[in-house]
């Protein structure tokens, strides 16, 4: 195991195919929808509701996955499960292409929720803090979500690319970009195959089983609790950022490759304020950046909730922008506090499954609300509703956080 560790520690390369595939693979399930809300909309002649039950098909699957996907992490090749998990990925974006309509969506979005997340999710977060090593966990996770935004914003920006120069319809122009994202993740798949060295040395390790004491040793850790807590809120946050596009279109007055920008452009700050945490986490106490992270999405949240009158659309785009400081940021180190959690190498991939399924339950519940609130409330109203959701998950954040143990000088 140690050998294989010092390959993979601090290896960039590895880092790189990581990032790829961290972001690559949500890509299809999320990225698309959140660029391209309204085209969505219009391609499969939907609802908000509709794709939100889609989400929360997803959702519910991806609950019983993490719980069930950590301790598979713990025990098999990161590098097989990464692959495997991007392949089918892929094929299921291949399915829609060929079958675009509502049922085949809330198929595909089934069998997204198992290859996200069982075979993929608890096999990044442990092959990252592998590679962080000690005194590094902060700038580890920090580059995992600044790269995985840059990425974002990269593939992002090529798929607007794509859909503004096609010269066919919008519902077309956008089976066209579904298909160059299907093939990009399977091309990842291959390439983390080739690249990515197995997390255990197969010929030693032995395969442990997560008995009931270790399981309940993590339950047993408050820690383990208020980091849940801390994931969830902090995922409230980065769901909202799915309305950015359609509030733009909405309330903005943009039209569908306009507002598609403005979700994109969100894209490019996540980088920035994903690293920006990550070393200020390793520089200060990851504690503080949730503290601050929270303070901004909560001002945020307040500020759209109170402007019944969007007087000009630059100073609601500073608005939003003031919330992704905390919304990408809190994402770049929330899973860097493993350390000061007191928990241990070896159980990364079961800790990180029974967080996800407190943390990630907003992939259940939370589409679904804002696809009810935006056809209930249309207008500028619904959004508000939205970002009042927003200020509401900030304050329960920022709470958790603050009861968070601190090992080190920290802040209160």
């Amino acid at each position: 195991m140690n050998n294989i560790v010092e390959k993979t520690k601090h290896n960039w390369l590895v880092l790189a195919i990581l990032i790829l595939a961290g972001e690559g693979i949500f890509f299809l399930p999320f990225v698309l929808a959140r660029i391209f809300r309204p085209t969505v909309l219009k391609t499969f002649e939907i609802t908000n509701l509709e794709l939100g039950i889609c989400f929360s098909i997803y959702g519910f699957i991806a609950v019983a996955s993490y719980f069930f996907g950590g301790p598979l992490a713990d025990q098999f090749s990161a590098r097989k499960m990464l692959s495997l998990g991007l392949w089918t990925t892929g094929l299921g974006g291949f399915t829609l292409y060929l079958f675009p309509t509502l049922t085949t969506m809330y198929g595909v979005y089934a069998l997204w929720g198992i290859t996200t997340i069982l075979l993929f999710w608890a096999p990044l977060i442990k092959a990252t803090r592998l590679w962080g090593g000690d005194g590094f966990q902060g700038r580890a996770f920090g580059s995992l979500e600044s790269g995985r935004g840059l990425t974002a914003a990269l593939l992002g920006t090529f798929s607007i690319l794509l859909f503004a120069s096609s010269h066919e319809s919008s519902a077309s122009s956008y089976l066209t970009v579904l298909l160059f994202t299907s093939v990009a993740v399977m091309v990842i798949g291959a390439l983390t195959w080739f690249f990515i060295p197995e997390t255990e040395d197969e010929q030693y390790m032995t395969r442990h089983v997560h008995n009931r004491e270790q399981i309940l040793h993590l339950l047993k850790n408050p820690d383990v609790w208020r980091l849940s807590i801390i994931i969830l809120c902090a995922y409230i946050g980065y769901k909202i950022t799915d309305d950015y596009s359609l509030f733009a279109y909405d309330v903005l007055g943009f039209d569908e490759t306009q507002s598609a920008g403005v979700s994109n452009a969100a894209l490019w700050l996540r980088p920035v304020f994903a690293l920006l945490a990550g070393l200020m986490a390793d520089r200060f106490s990851g504690r503080q950046v949730l503290l601050l992270g929270f303070i901004t999405m909560m001002l945020a949240g307040f500020l759209i909730y109170n402007q019944p009158a969007y007087s000009t659309a630059s100073i609601s785009l500073i608005i939003l922008g003031i919330s992704l400081i905390g919304v990408y940021g809190i994402r770049g180190v929330y899973f860097a506090l493993f350390k000061e959690a007191a928990i241990k190498e070896e159980a990364t991939g079961t800790a990180v499954g029974i967080m996800s399924v407190i943390g990630y339950l907003p992939d259940v519940f939370m589409s679904p609300l804002m696809g009810y609130a935006l056809d209930t409330y249309p207008g500028a109203y619904g959004h508000q509703v939205i970002f009042l959701l927003l200020f509401l998950a900030a304050c329960g954040g920022f709470v958790c956080a603050l009861w968070l143990r601190s090992r080190e000088n920290d802040w209160f």
